[in-house]
Formats: C-alpha cells, structure tokens, sequence
C-alpha cells in the first residue's frame, strides 16, 4: 500500500468512527429531524395568569413573544442542519403560536386532545428534541407558575416512585423512541430539575424564579437570542446526549387536589387508589402511560361533537 493509499484509508476509518459516535441515525441517513416542543410558562416575562390565556390583558403580546422563542430555536436548529422540524404548540388551549409567521415547510401541532399529548409527532425517526418555554413542577417550592400537567386538579405525578416534571415526562416519552433531549428554555428552577432527570443539556435561562408569580426575567428580544445560541450549542454536541430511558413496565403514581377523582377512579380495575387523594396505575412503556394520562386529563361526560 502506498503513503497515499495507507492517508484515503485512515481517513476513511476516522470518518466512519465519528458516524457511529453520532449513532445509528447518522449512519443511516443524513436528514437530521427535530420535535421542538413549545409552552408558555417558561417563556421570558411570563409572571402570571394575565400573560397564558385570552382572558388576559397582556396574552396578545405574549403569544408574539412565545411565537418569536420557538422561532429562535427553529431558526437556529435549521442552520444546525435540521432537515425538518415539527413543532408542538404545548400550552393551555394549544393554540397560541402564530402559525403564519413560522417557515413554510414546518409542521405545527395544535390543540387537544392528542397522543402523546407535549410530544405529540414524535416518533422513532425524531433525532433530536428540545423544550421551549418549560416551567418546573408541581412539588418545587420555587418556580415561577410551577405545576405538573394541571395547576388546577394535580399535587403529584410519579413514575417509578420518582417526582417528574412535565420535562422530565416528555423527556421519558422522547426516550421510549430512543430519542435525546438535547436543549430547553425556562426559569432556573425548571432547568434545574430537567438536568437532575436527563443530564447536563444546554439551557436558556430565561428568568430566575423570585416565587410563583415574580421573577427577574430577560426581555424577549435576549430571551429569543439566547435560546437560539443554545440551541446551536446543543446541535454542535448532538452525541453527547443520551435519551432517558424509564424501566418497565411503568408505575406511575397521581395524586389529585381533591377526594373525588381518585374514589372514582378506583372502580375501574386498572386504577389501585393508595390513599385519600391518590391513584396507582402500571403500563407497559411510556406510550401506553402517555395515553392513560391523556384520558385523566381530557375525559369528560359532556365531551362534544
């Protein structure tokens, strides 16, 4: 073999290596695909009730900001090489995001109910997820607007004993399809609490919690650069994320704010009530757990059409 033969062969091995420390995705093809997934809570300025629905005086505005922060992350993912995005409105009705005002080959999800509800489009040929807008949990004492799904029926959620957070659930679906979470947005305390579930992910701090309804925030245009510097950290070390993987089959534990749900919930087999307020239920992997969830949140005898 000649020098130059022996360098084309070394080459060749060295670029072959770094395929497969990107993983199977990478070798398999080069489109990169992003599930980006968008609340509002965690969105910069965001302090109370009067910013996350139409009922209050300055939700109009924090629809454009919201709108401009899942931009910045698509933005910022495209020039990454992001091949295509879908993008998951997450927060309240799920019609908040301008939908006009994203690029014209991105996919938008809107309102409920839906499978898999936050990480709803998310499958197995996803590479790649990142939160924006995120808020801590429920059982945080810090946290601005802090809550787990519902601020107005739920005290607990639990999988496999273990307190999650909305992050740290769709951080476990996004798992299930072997699919990292990569980077997120939000106050301090919901940073914290994802990086505790899935490891040292890149963050934008949009503000630091003074308690639920305060905060030392970025003002939107800071916020929408920040998150789009993170999010082209984060693209630059895509290898260095795992997806979280939750053992199963799944226990997950729910606790209610009131008596009623759970008494009623137990008379169904599939539910064990474990105290006055709580319920037990097992599934089989995160999808199935996803779906039993979405049931308790969306279910309602007067549903219409």
């Amino acid at each position: 073999m000649t020098f130059a033969q022996r360098i084309a062969a070394a080459l060749s091995i060295a670029v072959i290596g770094a395929l497969f420390a990107l993983g199977p995705r990478a070798v398999a093809h080069q489109a990169l695909k992003v599930h980006i997934s968008v609340d509002m809570e965690g969105v910069g300025g965001v302090v109370t009730g009067e910013q996350l629905g139409p009922a209050g005086f300055e939700y109009g505005r924090f629809r454009e900001f919201m709108t401009r922060e899942a931009l910045a992350a698509v933005d910022a993912a495209r020039r990454a090489g992001a091949t295509e995005i879908i993008v998951a409105d997450s927060h309240g009705n799920g019609q908040n995001l301008l939908i006009e005002q994203f690029p014209a080959d991105i996919r938008v999800i809107r309102s409920w109910p839906r499978r898999l509800g936050m990480m709803a489009g998310i499958d197995d040929t996803v590479d790649a997820a990142i939160f924006i807008g995120y808020h801590a949990g429920t059982n945080n004492p810090s946290g601005v607007r802090a809550h787990t799904f519902s601020s107005a029926t739920l005290t607990r959620v639990a999988l496999n004993g273990t307190n999650v957070t909305e992050g740290s659930w769709n951080a476990a679906i996004a798992g299930h399809f072997g699919v990292p979470v990569v980077m997120m947005s939000g106050d301090d305390a919901a940073i914290a609490e994802v990086r505790k579930a899935v490891g040292n992910i890149e963050a934008a701090e949009t503000k630091r919690s003074l308690g639920f309804h305060s905060a030392s925030t970025l003002t939107p245009q800071a916020s929408a650069t920040l998150i789009g510097e993170r999010v082209t950290s984060a693209m630059g070390r895509f290898a260095a994320f795992q997806p979280l993987k939750v053992q199963t089959p799944i226990t997950v534990d729910v606790s209610f704010k009131n008596y009623m749900p759970a008494e009623i919930l137990a008379y169904l087999p599939v539910f064990e009530r474990t105290d006055s307020h709580s319920i037990r239920f097992r599934a089989k992997d995160m999808v199935e757990a996803s779906a039993i969830m979405s049931f308790l949140g969306d279910y309602r005898p007067d549903i219409t059409p």
